[in-house]
């Protein structure tokens, strides 16, 4: 994208982006798809909080090696020379949350329940559906508006 207040301008920037980002996804998408799934309960939080670093680490990776190549090779078939900022910025949240949340349905399984197993293949669509609108809307209200407003503030400077 070319030069824009609201994204980072270096890899430092795109590092705190990240971070920003994946920090806010990972601290609420989580909680609330193993609530879903298992029940909301003070019990239930514990235990998704004891498996919130290991996302963590799991989701900056998938963003840096998978989600980013295969998003940065899409993009260019889909955007064209006279669309605008937010058009692009809803199409990269679209592709990236897509790409994640396929992954992460089968991985984010894998790590909460502690085994290997081929139990996120069979109830992969429920499941995926399900993780992907909340992932979307997690990234387009609250997790990418804030990563973007701490741009704007570093730039403003």
């Amino acid at each position: 994208m070319y030069k824009e207040a609201r994204l980072p301008q270096n890899a430092k920037e795109g590092i705190l982006f990240m971070l920003i980002i994946s920090f806010i996804s990972v601290n609420t998408i989580a909680p609330i798809i193993m609530g879903m799934k298992f029940g909301f309960s003070l019990v239930q939080y514990v235990e998704t909080l004891k498996v919130i670093p290991f996302m963590w680490i799991i989701v900056m990776i998938l963003v840096r090696f998978v989600a980013g190549p295969v998003v940065g090779k899409i993009m260019p078939k889909f955007v064209g020379q006279t669309d605008g900022f937010n058009a692009r910025v809803l199409l990269t949240i679209v592709l990236n949350v897509t790409v994640l949340s396929i992954l992460l349905t089968i991985i984010g399984t894998w790590v909460g329940t502690r085994e290997i197993s081929l139990d996120p293949f069979a109830n992969f669509f429920k499941s995926w559906f399900r993780n992907f609108g909340i992932a979307f809307w997690i990234e387009l209200l609250i997790a990418q508006p804030i990563a973007r407003w701490v741009m704007t503030k570093m730039h403003a400077k």
